[in-house]
């Protein structure tokens, strides 16, 4: 293994930080109504999708982090109110770069055990996992960009190449 897989973690960090700032701010014109209205998506609503990711990403994180942690309550309100939610994301959105920033090759190589919502105890690959990770929060945000077309407000732009582009005006023209 070598530093490109540790730099595309950085990089899928970084991207998770940009991706989630764009869709909170989307998210903060809505009325809490609106966040909270139920609608045809796994978590019921934005406000329970972007709960949703929060929970994951913490079972996560205390998994890679060294912590023993069962991932039941999938589906639990960690922050009834937003600007609460929305604090708390820019947090963990911090501590998932530190984390991504410190990454090593040891780390990576290595295998992670952990038990399911089952109750399951599974080992699979770090790299398999900290993959799956970062893809779990693209999919659960495509849910919320889908569920914000049902509404008055614009989703935003979350191509890759487009929120990671350092100077996102730029191009060939």
């Amino acid at each position: 293994m070598n530093n490109l897989l540790i730099e595309h973690f950085q990089m899928l960090a970084r991207y998770n930080a940009l991706a989630n700032s764009r869709v909170y701010d989307a998210c903060a014109k809505l009325s809490d109504t609106e966040r909270k209205k139920t609608r045809q998506a796994f978590f019921k609503s934005i406000h329970g999708t972007l709960n949703h990711i929060m929970v994951g990403d913490r079972i996560w994180m205390t998994r890679f982090e060294g912590g023993k942690i069962q991932s039941t309550g999938l589906d639990a309100i960690l922050y009834e109110d937003f600007e609460e939610l929305s604090t708390a994301r820019i947090s963990e959105d911090a501590r998932i770069e530190a984390f991504a920033s410190d990454l090593t090759e040891e780390f990576l190589a290595g295998n992670l055990q952990y038990r399911n919502s089952q109750g399951l105890i599974y080992i699979d690959p770090v790299s398999l996992l900290l993959a799956h990770f970062f893809n779990h929060q693209t999919h659960h945000r495509g849910q919320i960009h889908d569920m914000l077309t049902q509404t008055d407000i614009a989703p935003p732009v979350l191509d890759m190449h487009r929120v990671i582009r350092p100077n996102p005006e730029e191009s060939l023209k």
